[in-house]
């Protein structure tokens, strides 16, 4: 029994149930402790912005700075709304402008893929479903994630993610419960987030992003292309406080056609560009190129790690 979330369930649903005007009061205040006083993780913030824009100028990363734990108290505080929100309340704050695109394949026989990274709210996207018109009830919501080390904190982050429909699913198991819902006919649309910080012995592939040679692990594609998903980016904007867009951009419909690591290269290229439209929405507390190409390297030619066989740029 983890005592721990019979603890904190409790007191984080409570506040869950508080109006979003006072949910913001409260990420107002959370947003003076975290960054005035805390300070949490400010130095790899500064070091994330510096490295990733350098044209900018040090008043202008700050100011993206101080935006950036605004928004991530704001986070903080809609995620746990998650909990008990209902569909009505959670339709006012989040819109998809083309779900329809999601159903016509599903329509076709062929389910789908969603690449997305850690910007704006992407907990958010737990509640896709609820917005078909047709395939809500014939269809799973997979949401991949990572287990947390704690274990309450773990479990309470699962039943946010599955309040709205959604099922939660440990990375390890995604393959097999993929092949477990095509055998039962049933149309998936999986969620892989692309911006995990792989192990050293999984990385797979470095790539430019947000200029950084970035290590990438590129198990989502090699997942969409065995299961012959039809491919979707997920674009989220926040075109004010509490409002939410996402908007589905099709990468392809045929990912086994494309040559190896080009499904990868394009979902990166597509979390660029959302990132540097309004980079305060962006996680830049996850210390995201904390691995180097150069160690990298080093530790193959010492015997330390076996490169990958797929590792290399073409």
């Amino acid at each position: 029994m983890n005592i721990g979330y019979y603890i904190l369930y409790p007191i984080a649903y409570a506040v869950s149930l508080l109006p979003y005007r006072v949910l913001y009061m409260i990420a107002d205040l959370l947003y003076l402790l975290v960054y005035r006083v805390v300070r949490y993780r400010r130095r790899v913030v500064r070091n994330n912005l510096a490295s990733s824009f350098p044209e900018k100028s040090d008043d202008e990363r700050r100011d993206i700075e101080r935006k950036f734990y605004r928004w991530l108290c704001d986070y903080f505080v809609e995620t746990l709304k998650l909990l008990s929100v209902s569909r009505q309340t959670l339709k006012k704050h989040f819109h998809f402008t083309n779900i329809e695109l999601l159903e016509q394949y599903f329509d076709k026989g062929q389910s789908c893929a969603a690449m997305l990274g850690h910007y704006c709210n992407w907990e958010y996207l737990s509640a896709t479903k609820i917005y078909f018109q047709r395939w809500e009830q014939q269809s799973v919501l997979g949401l991949i994630y990572h287990p947390l080390r704690n274990k309450a904190v773990d479990r309470l982050f699962y039943r946010l993610r599955e309040h709205q429909g959604g099922e939660p699913i440990a990375k390890q198991d995604i393959l097999r419960r993929l092949v477990a819902l095509r055998r039962e006919n049933c149309r998936t649309i999986f969620g892989y987030i692309l911006d995990q910080s792989p192990k050293w012995e999984n990385i797979h592939l470095w790539l430019p992003f947000m200029n950084h040679d970035t290590a990438v692990f590129t198990g989502a594609e090699r997942i969409t292309r065995k299961m012959q998903d039809a491919v979707v980016y997920v674009d989220i904007e926040r075109p004010r406080r509490g409002q939410y867009v996402s908007t589905l951009h099709l990468i392809t419909d045929r990912p086994q056609d494309l040559p190896e690591h080009e499904l990868t290269r394009l979902s990166f290229q597509w979390l660029e560009k959302s990132i540097r439209r309004a980079p305060q929405y962006y996680l830049w507390t996850h210390n995201r190129w904390k691995r180097t190409h150069e160690e990298y390297d080093r530790m193959v030619n010492e015997g330390k790690l076996k490169a990958k066989s797929h590792n290399k740029q073409p």
